[in-house]
């Protein structure tokens, strides 16, 4: 079993943390984990956030400097050549959680184009600078703009995420249900555009439980729905438990291994 999606965010960038990651993936019989974290931790990339801080309740969470931009990419780099020198029990791989902005697409590539990673996991976690997915989010986007236009917006970046061939992975590609807000129309034209995409582009496509067991939402991994069109339209797929500490490494995994691969 493969968890494809787990965070180094609360800890430090040295072995001893991430074989804490290894040893529990060992206990859940997992067989490949993929190790990543977000790119707010990494100073390479704090130009793309400055839309985000100019809402003053995401400018203080990003102005936590003992979690955001602490860290360089090449502090990163060290962490995984040392890892990859060490005889482990299972398959590791390393790789980022991109905030993609479109107005930094070309930043961003420039940045990850002087290094190498086995993945690039692209992610909207904001709609044109409101994030979607915050304790305050509710305040900011939720309550002042119209749900249908949210929805309809943020399919849009994950369509021009996919097209810029920069991301080898989508992360939790409807994880905009997270506070069960649902448009009026109908999602599955989206849903068959999405597939198409991820087909053309040859990107994984994540199921991904974080919003189950971490913001107890009904469905564990994807939406049948979603699910059911990704796999009409054969697009590769991956577990992934985007856990934020060792202890959640391959949660729920089981639930839905089988009838994502």
């Amino acid at each position: 079993m493969i968890d494809g999606h787990m965070h180094l965010e609360y800890g430090e960038l040295n072995k001893e943390y991430v074989l804490q990651f290894v040893d529990e993936a060992v206990k859940k019989k997992l067989t490949r984990i993929q190790i990543l974290d977000h790119t707010h931790r990494f100073k390479e990339f704090e130009p793309i956030y400055a839309k985000l801080k100019e809402e003053p309740l995401q400018k203080e969470w990003l102005e936590n400097k003992k979690m955001k931009f602490k860290d360089t990419l090449d502090d990163y780099d060290r962490l995984i050549r040392e890892v990859k020198e060490m005889d482990l029990p299972i398959d590791v791989s390393f790789g980022l959680e991109v905030c993609y902005v479109p107005e930094y697409e070309d930043y961003i590539r420039n940045v990850l184009k002087k290094y190498h990673y086995d993945f690039i996991v692209g992610a909207i976690h904001s709609i044109d600078g409101k994030l979607y997915d915050m304790t305050f989010s509710k305040e900011i986007l939720w309550d002042k703009y119209d749900v249908n236009d949210i929805y309809k917006r943020y399919y849009e970046l994950v369509f021009s995420l996919v097209k810029s061939d920069i991301f080898t992975q989508l992360a939790h590609p409807d994880t905009i249900k997270m506070f069960n807000y649902y448009p009026d129309y109908d999602l599955v034209p989206t849903y068959h555009k999405l597939a198409d995409l991820l087909v053309e582009h040859h990107v994984k496509a994540e199921n991904n439980t974080g919003c189950y067991y971490r913001y107890n939402h009904k469905d564990i991994g994807l939406c049948d729905e979603l699910l059911k069109i990704l796999k009409e339209h054969g697009v590769e797929m991956i577990t992934a438990s985007d856990a934020h500490q060792p202890s959640h490494v391959g949660t729920n995994i089981i639930d839905i291994y089988e009838k994502t691969m």
